[in-house]
């Protein structure tokens, strides 16, 4: 699934230069993706797409600090918490986006989350709310880890 994330990051500049989900899973099975995977990509991204255009206005202005409970720990890990962390406190997350990208990294079945993962998530978000991250956090975003080959644009 998360290949095909970082196919239509690379592809496709905007998410509204999107074909529709139909005709995208035509392209994307004519480029090679497995269906399922497809399915689950597009299901995951649509689920992505209505919780960013969703208006929440005590988190959208909330200065608190966030408490993870337990299982939000173990589900996320130490790593991508503060990874998540890092990003709201460098300004690249507000508040209600942080809780979008939790949300869909405890949406996936993986624990603890990959650090690898969490940043395709939180390009996808801001991709899909058209927002590029400067130069400095895109090289971060998505740069190598260690536990990933190193992914390249084309």
């Amino acid at each position: 699934m998360f290949d095909i994330l970082v196919y239509l990051y690379e592809t496709y500049y905007r998410p509204d230069a999107c074909p529709e989900p139909a005709a995208l899973a035509k392209k994307l099975s004519a480029v090679g993706f497995d269906d399922v995977e497809i399915s689950e990509a597009l299901v995951w991204l649509n689920d992505l797409t209505e919780m960013a255009g969703v208006e929440h206005s005590r988190t959208a202005s909330s200065k608190g600090v966030r408490i993870y409970v337990r299982q939000e720990q173990d589900l996320l890990g130490s790593q991508a918490i503060g990874f998540i962390q890092f990003l709201e406190s460098a300004g690249v997350l507000t508040p209600l986006q942080r809780e979008i990208v939790i949300e869909r990294a405890l949406s996936l079945e993986e624990a603890p989350v990959s650090l690898g993962k969490l940043k395709i998530i939180v390009l996808m978000l801001l991709w899909s709310q058209g927002k590029e991250p400067d130069a400095l956090m895109f090289d971060d975003l998505f740069g190598a880890d260690e536990d990933q080959a190193p992914r390249l644009l084309h």
